[in-house]
């Protein structure tokens, strides 16, 4: 079906997609924009899963300092060129995984990167746990499988469900900036220091306190 000058407009600037793609999509959506929305997100992380093995060796550091000076993360996202590396967008994105962090307090970027030893020792601690709260032993080593994929979901950057949107996990975010940015993507590394980190004090919700400070 012919599609108008509007509709093309408008999914252009809900997606990020360029008009030829906007028009494809509309097309085969019959002018829904939610489902040309949908086709657009399909084939965009169809296509960031190939640009998966490109290398990315530019990027950026970014900080980001809660407003009290209590949190402070320096996060090192990469992409492909450093033109890219200067985009309002990837900028965007890079303080937005930054926040992130500050909010989350992830240990690991990704689940390869948690030692066997540590999941060897989480995995034996949920078993007792289990086990002292009386259930079967026939399902305890299903129940702990489960708590370590939580385990992971809780701890693992890539696997935490974005503070802005919990519906997308940062995976899902990264290959949305992939797909619209047209590079490959890699967040590689990440430190975060948390005022008297590892001192007794009291305990304070710092998702609440960074995304107050995000809204201001």
């Amino acid at each position: 079906m012919a599609v108008n000058a509007s509709a093309v407009k408008e999914l252009r600037e809900k997606t990020g997609a360029g008009m030829l793609d906007c028009k494809k999509a509309l097309e085969e959506a019959n002018g829904d924009i939610a489902r040309a929305s949908e086709i657009l997100r399909e084939k965009g992380l169809a296509a960031a899963a190939k640009k998966g093995d490109r290398i990315a060796t530019e990027g950026v550091v970014q900080s980001y300092i809660h407003a009290n000076g209590r949190i402070g993360v320096l996060v090192e996202i990469n992409c492909e060129t450093d033109f890219v590396a200067m985009t309002d967008q990837f900028q965007a994105f890079a303080k937005d995984i930054a926040m992130h962090i500050a909010a989350s307090a992830p240990k690991f970027v990704r689940r390869e990167e948690v030692s066997a030893d540590e999941i060897e020792k989480e995995r034996e601690i949920l078993k007792a746990q289990a086990l002292n709260e009386g259930k079967p032993e026939k399902i305890v080593e299903k129940m702990v499988e489960g708590r370590i994929s939580k385990y992971y979901e809780e701890f693992c950057l890539m696997e935490q469900s974005f503070i802005k949107d919990p519906d997308k996990t940062i995976e899902d975010l990264l290959k949305e900036k992939i797909a619209t940015i047209g590079e490959n993507i890699s967040i590689r590394r990440f430190v975060r220091y948390e005022l008297g980190e590892g001192l007794e004090k009291k305990q304070d919700n710092f998702v609440e306190e960074v995304m107050a400070q995000a809204n201001m």
